[in-house]
């Protein structure tokens, strides 16, 4: 079907709601929507948090009974389901909108293209596709768990110019700049869950939460702090890290059925998961995170995990800040890739390249 330019501009006013809920609607998508009428938008909305009202209910309220006959714009297929709210379908069914144009379909076993079959039924002309790219590129990790069964996974990395994250003796306190560190908190506060090894947690101690405040991230309400994930397969961490004492929920994966420290990090608040295998497997991780209901992994961890995360092809994109100095050929490598051949080498996307302060910040994507 060919849109028309306002088509694209109402459309594109949606995707600009939509991303306002970038730090809050975990786990569910981010949506906006627009209703127009005789060429004038008279309703608008946003997911703004989770729990809360979809995009399509606050745009009908703010349209009222002048939504009759008109077109409504939504980045996302209206939802055919009931879960923590009602179905969206249902509610333009009632208001008795005459278009519904939705940027895509919906992934979701519970609504893939249910919520458009019921408009049509109701007599509601209903088309998709308008801006999809746009869409999708929103919600990779919510498209990433119901279209591959798995989270979508970032891994932040911060090295000097020539690859390098430590001195040989592990000394490394801030190799890049307060504006790159500042940035990576805008990475963790978009995430369903920071992902690090029981390494990190025993050299650097680190908290692993989202340091900013509403204002920063232009959002009401309190700030969510992403689930902490611990990988520790002998349960070494010690029960006054730093990790554990503050808000936010954290998990453990580990192979040790020690029920004695499992009780006495489950009396901090912690979950642990023990997973009955002879390794700590980073596929059956990732598979166990999707039913924790996570779609978007920030991963902040040493060369070991973030080189067996890109061996098992489990990283989607990488997030590089390379600070301005050299460190020496003597220093830590940034990822543990034991690799022999040229042929073997990981291709890199190279999505967006930008100075952060005086660091380069890379994002880019494996090429496996």
């Amino acid at each position: 079907m060919l849109f028309s330019p306002d088509d694209y501009r109402f459309m594109a006013r949606a995707l600009l709601l939509a991303q306002r809920g970038l730090y809050t609607t975990h786990p569910n998508p981010r949506v906006g929507c627009v209703i127009v009428k005789d060429g004038q938008i008279i309703g608008e909305g946003w997911h703004e948090r989770a729990g809360e009202p979809h995009a399509e209910i606050y745009a009908l309220k703010q349209a009222g009974t002048l939504a009759q006959g008109a077109t409504v714009y939504v980045t996302l297929e209206p939802c055919n389901h009931y879960g923590r709210t009602p179905p969206c379908s249902l509610a333009l069914v009632e208001a008795q909108v005459g278009k519904v144009i939705a940027a895509m379909v919906d992934p979701n076993p519970q609504v893939v293209g249910q919520g458009l079959k019921r408009l049509e039924q109701a007599g509601i002309d209903t088309t998709f596709g308008l801006m999809e790219a746009e869409a999708r590129a929103l919600n990779p990790g919510f498209l990433s768990r119901m279209e591959r069964g798995r989270p979508w996974i970032r891994v932040k990395l911060a090295s000097s110019l020539d690859g390098r994250t430590a001195m040989a003796s592990g000394e490394s306190v801030w190799i890049t700049g307060e504006a790159a560190r500042h940035d990576v908190q805008y990475w963790r506060a978009q995430a369903g869950a920071i992902l690090t090894g029981i390494g990190t947690v025993l050299y650097d101690n680190p908290a692993l939460n989202v340091r900013l405040i509403s204002e920063q991230l232009g959002i009401k309400g309190a700030v969510r702090q992403p689930l902490r994930v611990i990988l520790d397969s002998q349960l070494r961490i010690p029960l006054d890290a730093q990790i554990l004492t503050l808000a936010g929920q954290v998990l453990i994966y580990t192979l040790n059925n020690n029920t004695e420290k499992s009780a006495a990090l489950e009396q901090l608040g912690v979950k642990v998961i023990v997973i009955d295998s002879s390794t700590l497997d980073l596929h059956q991780v990732v598979q166990s995170l999707v039913k924790e209901g996570i779609n978007e992994v920030h991963v902040e961890a040493g060369a070991t995990l973030s080189g067996a995360l890109l061996e098992a092809q489990l990283v989607d994109e990488l997030v590089l800040y390379l600070a301005p100095h050299f460190m020496g050929s003597t220093g830590r490598p940034l990822v543990q890739l034991p690799l022999q051949h040229m042929s073997e080498r990981i291709g890199l996307t190279i999505k967006d390249m930008r100075l952060v302060g005086q660091d380069l910040r890379v994002i880019a994507s494996p090429q496996y």
